[in-house]
């Protein structure tokens, strides 16, 4: 079931203590009204990254380069490729970005992620997409044929606030795209290609791996 307030507190609160960069990061984030992951998600997402230690990570949704950064702290080895549409958050991830010096280990690329991708060379053993929910499909479409063999592809916000369950209850301006997630679920998991769990915390995470 989609993870309880309560539970998700408790598991915040479990959380250890945030490097300052992440703090003021995460201040920022919340001052400008920017969406970032939420803390429990992302510190899933590190701890997947620190397990599979992949060397190529493609992002597809910078927003101001917090999951970027965070992803590379938990496998400082790792070179990330991460795209952003939007001109103020992409010249802020640059920002962000050249401020931790980091920017010799993350590309941002400026533009819509449905052209950029295709202009991307090489293999990537992560892919995290986190960006216009309701391109995900094709997002994943494009982005597929570049995962290495033993490679990972996580999808955020799969559970859209416990509404993909309850579509119902959805407000009139969300109903589309929660029609458009669920569409997006149900294809995933019936991928023929891949193996894809949904994990409930945070906005709801979904794993895909290649079958053998």
């Amino acid at each position: 079931m989609y993870l309880k307030e309560e539970m998700n507190n408790y598991l915040v609160e479990l959380l250890p203590d945030s490097e300052k960069w992440m703090e003021d990061l995460e201040a920022k984030a919340t001052r400008d009204n920017v969406p970032i992951m939420d803390a429990v998600s992302m510190q899933f997402v590190t701890q997947l990254i620190r397990m599979y230690q992949p060397s190529r990570i493609l992002e597809v949704g910078t927003a101001i380069g917090y999951s970027a950064l965070r992803m590379l702290s938990a496998h400082p080895e790792a070179s990330i490729v991460t795209i952003e549409r939007d001109e103020a958050r992409y010249n802020q991830a640059l920002e962000e970005i050249k401020e931790n010096g980091k920017d010799n280990s993350i590309q941002v690329i400026l533009g819509d992620a449905l052209e950029e991708i295709a202009k991307l060379d090489g293999k990537f053993d992560f892919i995290f997409i986190d960006a216009a929910k309701g391109q995900y499909k094709r997002f994943f479409e494009l982005a597929s044929p570049l995962l290495s063999p033993k490679g990972v592809i996580l999808s955020d916000n799969v559970l859209f606030r416990g509404f993909v369950a309850e579509p119902e209850t959805a407000s009139k301006r969300h109903k589309k795209m929660v029609e458009k997630i669920r569409d997006y679920n149900k294809w995933l998991m019936q991928h023929p290609n891949f193996t894809t769990s949904i994990v409930p915390i945070g906005d709801g995470v979904a794993i895909s791996v290649r079958k053998p």
